[in-house]
This record gives structure tokens, C-alpha cells and sequence, in this order.
């Protein structure tokens, strides 16, 4: 079981100190990787379906993980997650590539659809084509990160253009879907390295899975894509006994979050202190260490 932790860029650890700490803490006690998260706007006042108080500080994803790669050295870095059609996709194209060079392969790329309208309406883009312009971006940053010369879709075009430097990888880094619509399952399979599933229970986990190989009967996964990489962060807290549950479900990545009132708010020197205890003590805790 690989192990990661949400959380890098938010609330109580989003000063620049405490992101460097958390991620050096995390690198010293053996963990896989660790990860971002981001809503580039909050609603003020906070109203549903918004998940964060209006003042929730959080740094730039791409940003972030930049700053953060100067100070790690195995280290992977993750969106968890980027929402997609809410950015140019040629422009982040070329942020999240100059990420996995600076970092020497690094990046871990997790995208999602959004779900907050008051978001897309701060950006100028339509809640109702968020699906859509998902599925486009997706081929539209492999296509880049290839070398296509040209590409044609309904919300992005190009032609006789490249952009460089290039992924590390000349498939790009991997690429992780967020979310529990029937859509996502379907870009799982047909477009995807890997799924992400937030605030998961061991029924919701193994619900998705199902879905997920329903899917794999019925479409044809590209023949250059691995089996599907399943990580979660659990709603629950989580021992030994749960980490062997779900590794019997088919997880690979546990992606932790020490308390999720952590991920509200701004910096907070003594919560962002107990996030690298957590991260010191959880991989023996666990048995991973």
C-alpha cells in the first residue's frame, strides 16, 4: 500500500514554512507522496454546495508543487485535484510538464470536473459544459504532451504548434480522475492512469470498484494503459485492520488526511505542527513505515 497525504497547500498548512516542513516530514518517514487540493475562488458567504469557509487559504496547485519539488528529492507530487474545466488547457499543459521536469518525473496529475457554480461563474465558464470541456482537456494534454502537431475539439484547437519542455515521460505523467459520477468511471477507463476517490468508506470504495469493472467489461481501455491505480482517502479514521480492508478491495494509495478541519481556514503554526507529528508517527502507527 502506497501512502500519501492531502492536504499541502490548505489551511492550516499553506504558509510557505509549514509546506516545506510537512513535505520533508513526510519524505523523511517514508511517504509515497503528498498532495494538493484547490477551489481557486470560495463562495462569500459560504453557501451549499461549497465545502470551505470564504477565507480558506489555498496556494496555487502548480505553484505549490514547484516550490515543494526544490525541497524534496523522491517525493511524488500530486494534484488531488486540478479542476479541469475551469483552466486553458495548452496553458496548463505546459505548467504541469514544467512541474514534472523540475521535479524529475515526479508529478502525479489529478483532474476532476468541480461541482461549486459559483466557481465556474468567477472564471467565465459554463457549469453546464463542465463535463464536457473535462473530456476534452484530458486528450487535449496528452496531445501536447506527445507532440501533436495539431489537435481539434469543441473547446480548444490547434495547429502547426508544439510545446516543450515535455513530460519526462514521453506518456506523459499519470493521469488520475477524481469524483463518482458514472462520467468519471467512464473517463477512468478510456482516458485515465488511475482514480481518485475523496472521503471514501470501505462501501463507497467498494461500490466504485464495481462500477469501474462494469466499465472495463463494456469499453475498450487503450491498449497503452495499465491497470487502473485505485487511491482514496478515507472519510474514517484509519488502523491497520482498515488499511488491509482496503487493500483486499484493490486500493493502492491511501491519500490521509490527518484531521479535515485542517484543510479549512488559514495558517495555523500549532495545527500545521500536529500534521508533522502525524506524518512522523502514521507509517509505523500503520505498519508501513
Amino acid at each position: 500500500m502506497k501512502l500519501g497525504f492531502f492536504g499541502v497547500n490548505a489551511g492550516v498548512v499553506s504558509d510557505p514554512e509549514a509546506m516545506a516542513a510537512v513535505a520533508i516530514t513526510a519524505e523523511a518517514a517514508g511517504w509515497e507522496s503528498v498532495w494538493t487540493g484547490e477551489h481557486l475562488v470560495a463562495s462569500s458567504p459560504r453557501r451549499p454546495p461549497s465545502p470551505v469557509p470564504p477565507n480558506t487559504h489555498f496556494v496555487d496547485q502548480v505553484a505549490s508543487l514547484a516550490f515543494l519539488a526544490a525541497r524534496t528529492q523522491t517525493l511524488r507530487l500530486g494534484t488531488g485535484i486540478v479542476i479541469l474545466p475551469q483552466r486553458n488547457p495548452v496553458v496548463l499543459a505546459k505548467e504541469l510538464a514544467s512541474v514534472d521536469v523540475l521535479s524529475g518525473g515526479r508529478l502525479e496529475a489529478g483532474f476532476g470536473v468541480g461541482y461549486v457554480p459559483d466557481e465556474f461563474d468567477a472564471v467565465g465558464v459554463p457549469f453546464s459544459e463542465r463535463g464536457a470541456r473535462t473530456t476534452e482537456y484530458i486528450d487535449a494534454l496528452r496531445a501536447l504532451w506527445r507532440g501533436d502537431l495539431s489537435f481539434s475539439g469543441r473547446f480548444t484547437s490547434w495547429e502547426g504548434v508544439e510545446s516543450h519542455p515535455r513530460p519526462v515521460s514521453p506518456s506523459g505523467p499519470p493521469i488520475h480522475v477524481g469524483g463518482n459520477s458514472t462520467a468519471t468511471y467512464r473517463r477512468a477507463v478510456l482516458q485515465a492512469d488511475g482514480w481518485y476517490g475523496f472521503a471514501t468508506t470501505l462501501a463507497s470504495t467498494a461500490n466504485a470498484l464495481e462500477t469501474i469493472r462494469r466499465n472495463l467489461e463494456m469499453l475498450d481501455r487503450p491498449a497503452d494503459r495499465a491497470r487502473i491505480q485505485v487511491s482514496v482517502t478515507p472519510s474514517e479514521p484509519v488502523d491497520r485492520d482498515l488499511v488491509h480492508r482496503y487493500e483486499d478491495l484493490g486500493v493502492d494509495r491511501l491519500i490521509l488526511v490527518r484531521d479535515f478541519r485542517d484543510t479549512a481556514g488559514g495558517p495555523h503554526p500549532e495545527r500545521a505542527a500536529a500534521v508533522r507529528s502525524f506524518l512522523a508517527d502514521t507509517p509505523t502507527t500503520l505498519g508501513l513505515d
